[in-house]
């Protein structure tokens, strides 16, 4: 008998299974165990005849119940499985097996510390795996929770926590674990779980080291694993995709050295509609087509060409106008090192040249900060919320409204009028780069300047000194994009900061007279305050002091991150 892991396509049931039938079994009593847990006991399987396929001889309702969980989530995990050798018999491999898991503690936090005394004891996996009828990777996923914090451990022994989350905190380092425990143990607060803990834990793009073009061993950042071994992650985007647009180049070149006449690399996110095109040979001028989607996935589509070009292509033909095919090179013109030699005297004149023409220079930097490339890297401020009341109201709130008409605007200048989102944080790619440049060089320098602006503002760092320094530069009056609104209020949990801020609004007499009433009664007349409501006088254009440029607080005690950032540069920007 062999233990494995074997995928769920590669099995079917077995017609010698005494509950083989075309019908589905009940499986209701297993698929929440399955939904939590997984498979734990293996099925018995033996090879059908065909390559690389297996039937179930034993197992079905398990089989069942990991397809319906596949369906449920859009994936399927492999399913642990005993094979079949020749003589073996089934029912003995059978009862050996549901032995065996009758021994496991009924927990896997339980089974780590068992298993984690017996490494401790000289056994190997191989071993532990042997006794307890599991396979190898169902061993280091029970060993791989020694990784996780006590804290979280008990929490999933609990089943607080779901396998999935808990298998996506076997990729976070000790000190995210810290950061996502806080978030968990705040009830005011919105632990990520799920997909959202993969996205919460790559800064929003979690890439897979399955699309990679280039070997992954030629990566030099971090690669983080799932839980289970299979899955593998790129810590740093930015530098996968320096690398995989790097492999991009390579395999165009690789393509045109081959003989295609053309290599289109489309945008990143741009789709292959196979309708807009015609298959046509490569001596018939059929060029390659390249999609790279946002998950970092490359399509090379060999042999094709637009209906337009196709019909021209068709007519030429006809009239037998067809140009001739272009010969294969037999080697490069120039050699590694000649190359080498004439793109470093040619940078070093082109970047000579480019200190007499600011302008050009200004819309190069432009289109550098909107798509990036392999030397200068921007990310737009993905604006995190802490949970969903102040995600809420940073949707709803008059600045960002505002903000994204610009933004559409802006868009529309550079020519991507279906588009929405941020303008900064291409991908890196060349051509990408070139394009934005050309159009931007066809604006005017009034336009020029509104896309940097926006550019400047989509990359501004949150929380940050700049923005104190910035808001303080420019006079900004907060009163005109920020008003008090349910968020707000129900945030305020500081009776000594309601009082004051009651002070704000009703004065001191009001304030003191107050002082002692539960803070929902504080904060009931701060409303009524500002809506006018209740006989009290209506307080117009309130800002709370956190909020104004400059910022000031309300207590002596410090701890207000933003006063602190203002009066580290504070000094900068006092006029003599």
């Amino acid at each position: 008998m062999q233990l494995a892991h074997i995928s769920i396509d590669q099995l079917s049931v077995s017609a010698i299974n005494m509950r083989h039938s075309k019908r589905a079994p009940d499986i209701s009593d297993i698929l929440p165990s399955v939904r939590a847990r997984g498979v734990l006991v293996p099925l018995l399987i033996r090879p059908n005849g065909t390559p690389d396929s297996f039937e179930i001889v034993a197992g079905r309702r398990r089989y069942f119940a990991a397809k319906t969980v596949a369906d449920e989530r859009g994936e399927a995990e492999p399913l642990p499985c005993a094979i079949m050798e020749e003589g073996d018999d089934a029912d003995a491999l059978e009862a050996s097996l549901i032995e065996n898991i009758a021994r496991l503690d009924p927990d896997e936090v339980s089974q780590w510390e068992t298993f984690t005394r017996l490494i401790k004891e000289g056994r190997g996996i191989a071993d532990i795996a042997a006794t307890f009828g599991l396979t190898d990777p169902q061993v280091k996923r029970i060993l791989a929770l020694g990784d996780l914090l006590p804290k979280i451990r008990e929490a999933y022994r609990r089943e607080e926590i779901d396998t999935e989350t808990v298998r996506h905190l076997t990729m976070a380092s000790k000190a995210q674990q810290k950061d996502w425990l806080a978030l968990y143990a705040d009830p005011d607060q919105h632990a990520p779980r799920g997909w959202q803990l993969k996205q919460w834990l790559f800064g929003g793009q979690s890439i897979s080291t399955k699309v990679a073009l280039f070997p992954i061993e030629d990566y030099p950042g971090l690669i983080v694993s799932d839980l289970f071994g299979e899955d593998s992650y790129f810590a740093d985007a930015d530098l996968f995709w320096q690398k995989q647009n790097e492999a991009i180049a390579a395999k165009r070149s690789a393509y045109l050295e081959a003989g295609w006449p053309e290599v289109e690399v489309l945008e990143p996110g741009q789709y292959f509609h196979s309708w807009d095109y015609e298959k046509t040979p490569k001596k018939k001028g059929g060029k390659v087509i390249v999609t790279v989607s946002q998950r970092g996935e490359v399509e090379c589509h060999e042999g094709y060409l637009s209906r337009k070009e196709a019909r021209r292509v068709r007519a030429e033909g006809e009239f037998g106008e067809q140009a001739e095919p272009r010969a294969k090179p037999s080697r490069p013109e120039l050699s590694g090192p000649m190359q080498n030699y004439v793109d470093l005297h040619r940078h070093a004149a082109v970047r000579t040249a480019l200190l007499d023409h600011p302008g050009a220079a200004l819309r190069l930097m432009v289109a550098h900060a909107v798509v990036g490339s392999s030397l200068w890297t921007v990310r737009p401020e993905p604006q995190r919320a802490a949970n969903e009341t102040v995600a809420a109201s940073i949707a709803a709130c008059k600045a960002g409204a505002a903000f994204a008409e610009k933004q559409r605007e802006v868009l529309t200048l550079l020519g991507c009028v279906d588009e929405d989102g941020p303008v900064a944080g291409g991908n890196c790619d060349d051509f990408a780069l070139a394009c934005v440049f050309a159009r931007l060089l066809a604006l005017p320098h009034d336009d020029v300047l509104r896309v940097l602006a926006l550019v400047m503002a989509e990359t501004l760092c949150a929380g940050s000194a700049i923005v104190e320094a910035l808001g303080n530069h420019l006079g900004l009056d907060m009163r005109g994009h920020w008003q008090a609104d349910d968020a707000f209020f129900e945030l305020l949990r500081d009776r000594q900061v309601a009082t004051e801020i009651l002070a704000d609004v009703g004065g001191r007499l009001v304030a003191d007279g107050n002082s002692s009433q539960k803070l929902k009664t504080q904060k009931k007349i701060i409303r009524d305050f500002l809506c006018g409501e209740n006989g009290r006088q209506k307080v117009d254009g309130w800002l709370p002091r956190w909020m104004a440029f400059p910022v000031s607080s309300y207590t002596d005690r410090g701890g207000l991150r933003t006063a602190d950032q203002w009066a580290k540069v504070q000094t900068l920007f006092v006029s003599e």
